[in-house]
């Protein structure tokens, strides 16, 4: 069994004035069979400023769910594939300044069973134009290096890449 990460991230990019909320969100370290990733990829222009960028599939934990129907509720919204959850890596708390937020991002691993429709949100249709990308470890660990050119771009990949490099050595230890 391994160990549970633990990490918590402050908000180096906004000054900070204060939280009001926290957000507690499921997130998954997605692969299939050929041990691809799949990330959602996010184009946005809005208060964090115009940047695209990859991120796990995930989202909030919506009242009476608990953590592991949340994340395949998430998953098979975002990216219409139905999983087996192998394990839960960990706990990032980390985050948004801008708009006064703390969240508490509980994430796991999980790997395709099957594929299926799509059941994206009108916000995340519209103001995030969500697709899904395919990737290999290493496109991915590029993608999230090249997003720490943008300031939203640098909290995800703080938050993410530990995270990613841990499911990693978990995978290669399960293969």
């Amino acid at each position: 069994m391994h160990e549970l990460l633990n990490i918590e991230l402050r908000d180096t990019e906004w000054e900070y004035t204060y939280t009001d909320h926290d957000r507690n969100i499921a997130r998954a370290i997605v692969f299939d069979d050929e041990g691809k990733f799949y990330f959602v990829n996010t184009h946005r222009d809005d208060a964090f400023g115009k940047c695209s960028y990859i991120e796990t599939s995930g989202g909030g934990v919506e009242l009476g769910e608990d953590l592991e129907e949340a994340i395949k509720r998430e998953l098979s919204e975002e990216l219409g594939v139905t999983v087996e959850i192998i394990c839960k890596l960990g706990v990032v708390s980390d985050y948004y300044n801008l708009i006064h937020r703390h969240n508490i991002n509980n994430y796991f691993l999980c790997k395709i069973t099957s594929f299926g429709e799509k059941h994206l949100m009108p916000d995340e249709i519209n103001d995030f134009h969500l697709t899904t990308a395919k990737l290999t470890y290493d496109e991915a660990v590029a993608e999230y290096e090249k997003a720490e050119e943008h300031k939203l771009g640098r909290l995800v990949s703080a938050r993410e890449l530990p995270i990613l490099r841990y499911a990693k050595e978990i995978m290669d230890e399960l293969s």
